[in-house]
């Protein structure tokens, strides 16, 4: 069976509508950076949240970790 793929329009649209929670997978894409990555961020992040055998990362506190890394020094 071939692997889904995520949409990430769909995701974006559905965050933006108010998802609050995200997989991993839905997460990589969303946030543009590879699946490792984002799962070591959102553990440092503290937004992992463990339901039986699924895992949702928080997008809100993963938005407010991410901010750390903003380059305050960066002008376009």
């Amino acid at each position: 069976m071939p692997a889904r793929k995520t949409n990430i329009t769909n995701v974006a649209e559905a965050v933006k509508s108010g998802k609050k929670f995200v997989t991993y997978k839905e997460g990589k894409d969303l946030y543009s950076m590879g699946l490792h990555t984002f799962e070591k961020m959102a553990k440092d992040a503290g937004a992992i949240y463990h339901i039986k055998r699924r895992v949702l990362v928080n997008t809100e506190i993963f938005d407010a970790f991410m901010e750390n890394f903003r380059d305050a020094n960066y002008t376009s």
